[in-house]
């Protein structure tokens, strides 16, 4: 094992300007955990932009290494539950947001954040869903408990996002009827080849919505924006419809009444990927490298190295990322 490491670090410099660059750390740079892992694959979330970027409401201390997603292989373990040349998943609780993230050929962490990677989901599909896949997984597992998903009316928005993308795989694959919102333009043959039944242009949906109550269309759904299409979807809900809310990056702020709720017994559900229980990430994982697994995964995906980040960054940053961004280490 070689002691000196590649890092993608943000920084800020003496103007107060936050930038980038690429760094050799030492393993003693790491902080303390039980498992030191060779990361292999990394992937790039919205929340890792927003590190990057000096975000305070994210990372409080820099110069550091953001990526909250991380895949590879451990080559050192405290825990006898795990043992050398485990392969590992890790994403979410505090890695690449105030802990020296995935964007690293090494990270060290506890224990307690990692969950093996199954046997039949390899080390880049498992950075291809990373966190993105882990919140569309517990979406869907809260629309499955609700009812049975085959023939189901289920509206997505964010559709052309990490979390949409695979969000309209995986329900088209389990035989929903995927309704996909976009506000991006010349993207359709992408939504149509994921697995859309019917596009939807965001601004119509928003100026065509009556609010508090439209007429019922969808019987769940997966919101990864907020804003007026959050206030649009619950308006146009059916009888015991379930909303899942998982984003915000329209706005956090929406506008509703009790009526979608008292008079449809429709549900707004929360999901937090970032801090959810080891048991029921290992439950989702485990999905997906079995009855939910997604053989096209490639489609959705671009590979880059670390030279790449910045520029990825700065195209999330301003929405015109599409699918995955993925970072081979």
């Amino acid at each position: 094992m070689k002691r000196n490491f590649k890092a993608f670090t943000a920084y800020q410099n003496k103007n107060g300007d936050f930038k980038s660059k690429i760094i050799i750390k030492d393993i003693t740079d790491l902080p303390d955990g039980d498992l030191l892992i060779k990361v292999k694959y990394s992937s790039l979330n919205y929340k890792d932009a927003l590190s990057a970027s000096g975000s305070r409401g994210i990372t409080k201390y820099y110069p550091h290494t953001p990526g909250i997603d991380a895949a590879g292989v451990i080559v050192r373990s405290n825990d006898r539950n795990f043992r050398i040349n485990d392969r590992v998943i890790v994403t979410g609780f505090d890695l690449g947001m105030n802990t020296s993230g995935g964007f690293a050929e090494y990270i060290q962490v506890p224990s307690s954040w990692a969950v093996q990677c199954p046997n039949s989901l390899s080390t880049k599909e498992a950075m291809i869903l990373g966190t993105a896949g882990l919140t569309a997984g517990l979406c869907v597992n809260e629309i499955e408990a609700n009812a049975k998903i085959k023939q189901l009316n289920v509206v997505v928005s964010g559709s052309t996002g990490g979390v949409g993308s695979i969000a309209i795989m995986l329900l088209s694959n389990l035989g929903a009827k995927v309704t996909s919102i976009t506000g991006k333009k010349n993207k359709d043959e992408y939504l149509w080849n994921l697995g859309s039944s019917e596009i939807i242009d965001r601004n119509h949906f928003i100026k065509s919505t009556r609010l508090p109550l439209n007429r019922g269309n969808f019987d769940a759904a997966i919101d990864v924006v907020g804003g007026k299409i959050l206030s649009s979807i619950i308006a146009s809900m059916k009888y015991n419809g379930l909303i899942t809310v998982c984003g915000n990056v329209a706005d956090p702020n929406f506008v509703t009444t009790v009526f979608p709720f008292i008079l449809r017994s429709n549900r707004l559900i929360g999901i937090d990927s970032a801090s959810h229980p080891i048991a029921i990430r290992e439950k989702i994982w485990n999905k997906f490298a079995s009855s939910w697994k997604i053989e096209n995964l490639n489609y959705i995906a671009k590979v880059i190295n670390l030279n790449g980040l910045s520029d990825e960054i700065r195209k999330i940053l301003c929405g015109k990322q599409i699918g995955r961004i993925i970072v081979k280490l």
